[in-house]
């Protein structure tokens, strides 16, 4: 049975081929002591002589500029081909019919030709990200009848011509590019396509007649002013659409993508939340906008929500309830707003609850009495003076509290509230006292200072009490004598 047979060292990584003498493993320390012919800026034929059961090359960061034509072509068992981190100006010529991957991330390849993949109807993966590609076509990407998954990330296409005859892919990302216009032809021929990303070009619009087939469109850092769902309500499949860093000032239509879970469309302009959103919505991430309010009809249908990320808006309107329909609501953010105070009614089902750099001045029983799941609270940069002990007793679960950046009081019921969560278990981060000012910049949750002080003002709390309840009970002596000899005096008379 033939074994695998590995080289593993800097700048050669690995190659894999099988032979029935070949031991397991093989480490080499130095390259050039134990391969001088890999040293060259050229990869050539005569490299491989013996090697023709070879299945695997991956040469990563050696310097590579050029591969002699035809090195490859001998090699009728290799699978996987990956220069990564290299110098090449060209695909290698060439390439055998048996290859399945191809990545050749990270070079200084310019342009593609029909030659380059001739022949490759086994190629699944293809890889081609950080090149200095300018455009892509058909005729460029021939007989690869069996590819999956196409990258071309980071490269400087500003043209993408169609339709790309590849009917099995699957995956297509051309992210950070320089697209200005997507044809309505590219994707004539790709009814399978599932995860699309033209992410980080110059596009102004959602390309039009996408595939039924797609589950993930992702669209940020476009130039996107405005979305026709209409264009797009074919889409049943959709489940996940990301819009982030565009020029939205608003979204509507959105309930025609009826499968959609995950919608993001954060660093818009956005006054408002979307209204009418799908039903199934599970994560909905709208944060850096201008939202200036949350009211319940934007969320009465949206049962099944369960992440809502409103952080740096100007919200300073949260309707008290306005969550209630979201039953299955754990992780809400509403960081860098402008609210008072802890929204009241939040769903029951929250894990964790972040408004951070707000202006709420009070944490009360009457706002997180509900929160018996709540595991994360996190109140930074408020303006929160005190604890509510009764608010802390009513967490049984909270893991996470974070409170720096508070004009915390310390008085000794802070010590109170310590005690409380020390008790849960609770990971306090912050806590430093404003007040008074002998305390100023102590941490109420570590300052034996703190402790010395509130100990010896309890110790002399409780001697003043047993001194009054001492005296009292003197007192009620000397009542219950006098009142017995005026029973004595009555009963004499």
């Amino acid at each position: 049975m033939a074994s695998s047979c590995v080289v593993d060292k800097p700048g050669f990584r690995a190659y894999r081929f099988s032979h029935a003498s070949c031991p397991t493993s093989v480490v080499f320390p130095n390259l050039a002591a134990s391969f001088p012919k890999w040293t060259s800026l050229s990869i050539k034929l005569s490299n491989f002589t013996g090697l023709l059961a070879l299945e695997d090359f991956i040469l990563l960061a050696s310097g590579t500029e050029s591969v002699e034509n035809d090195t490859f072509k001998t090699l009728s068992t290799l699978r996987t081909l990956e220069f990564w981190k290299n110098k090449l100006r060209r695909v290698p010529s060439a390439l055998p019919a048996s290859l399945e991957v191809l990545k050749l991330n990270e070079n200084s390849i310019c342009a593609l030709h029909a030659s380059d993949f001739e022949g490759l109807k086994k190629l699944k993966v293809l890889e081609l990200k950080n090149n200095l590609i300018s455009s892509l076509s058909p005729s460029m990407l021939p007989s690869l009848i069996s590819l999956r998954s196409l990258m071309v990330d980071g490269n400087n296409i500003e043209s993408l011509a169609g339709p790309l005859s590849l009917p099995h892919l699957k995956y297509m990302s051309v992210e950070n590019n320089k697209l200005h216009l997507i044809p309505g032809n590219v994707f004539t021929s790709l009814q399978n396509l599932q995860f699309l990303s033209f992410s980080g070009n110059f596009l102004t619009k959602i390309p039009t007649n996408l595939p039924k087939s797609l589950l993930s469109l992702k669209m940020e850092r476009n130039q996107l002013k405005v979305v026709r769902f209409r264009d797009v309500r074919h889409l049943e499949n959709l489940s996940r659409l990301y819009l982030s860093e565009n020029f939205l000032s608003s979204i509507d239509g959105v309930q025609l993508l009826t499968n959609l879970t995950t919608l993001e469309v954060s660093q818009n302009r956005l006054q408002t939340l979307p209204p009418r959103l799908p039903a199934r919505l599970q994560k909905l991430d709208c944060s850096s906008n201008f939202i200036q309010k949350v009211a319940a009809p934007e969320f009465q249908d949206l049962r099944d929500l369960k992440h809502l990320f409103l952080d740096n808006n100007v919200v300073s309107v949260f309707e008290a309830g306005a969550l209630q329909k979201c039953s299955q609501l754990s992780n809400l953010a509403l960081e860098q707003n402008l609210l008072l105070s802890i929204p009241l009614r939040l769903p029951k089902t929250l894990a964790r609850l972040d408004l951070k750099g707000n202006a709420i001045q009070n944490m009360s029983e009457r706002e997180l009495r509900d929160l018996k799941l709540l595991q994360v609270l996190n109140l930074r940069n408020n303006k929160i003076s005190a604890l509510d002990l009764k608010a802390l007793e009513g967490l049984p679960r909270l893991r996470h509290l974070y409170l720096d950046g508070n004009p915390w009081n310390c008085t000794c019921s802070v010590l109170r509230a310590r005690e409380v969560l020390k008790a849960k278990g609770t990971d306090v981060k912050g806590g430093q006292c404003a007040a008074p000012a002998e305390r100023q910049g102590e941490s109420w949750m570590s300052s034996k200072k703190i402790v010395r002080q509130c100990e010896h003002h309890l110790h002399q709390n409780e001697k003043s009490k047993e001194n009054k309840k001492k005296l009292k009970l003197e007192d009620s002596s000397s009542s219950r004598l006098s009142m017995d000899d005026d029973d004595d005096d009555y009963e004499i008379d």
